[in-house]
């Protein structure tokens, strides 16, 4: 019965660590770019936009190249969470081992 007490215990202590690293995702900032930089956008790990910065030549563009500029770099930021997220999150799953001749019952 230590195995299934060890099992259990390392699942709390990961559900635990899950946890926080939700709570400090929700906190990150990425910024996401698209133009060479002409187009920046700050998002937080809760996907909401925080802030846009619009580079002022493009103030001069046709409004579909800003519009294209601006999801390209939501995207790009979009990209940059999931990428912190599986860094974050997917090392927690790494650490969770099984007691040596553990077996399921199915």
């Amino acid at each position: 019965m230590t195995d299934l007490n060890e099992l259990m215990k390392q699942a709390k202590q990961m559900q635990e660590q899950f946890q926080k690293a939700q709570e400090e995702l929700a906190n990150v900032v990425v910024t996401g770019e698209a133009g060479a930089g002409l187009v920046k956008v700050e998002m937080n790990g809760r996907h909401d936009v925080v802030r846009v910065d619009l580079n002022d030549s493009l103030l001069s563009e046709d409004k579909e190249v800003i519009e294209d500029l601006l999801a390209a770099a939501v995207n790009d930021a979009v990209r940059k969470l999931d990428d912190k997220k599986k860094d974050s999150i997917g090392g927690m799953a790494g650490n969770f081992t099984m007691p040596e001749g553990f077996k399921f019952p199915f």
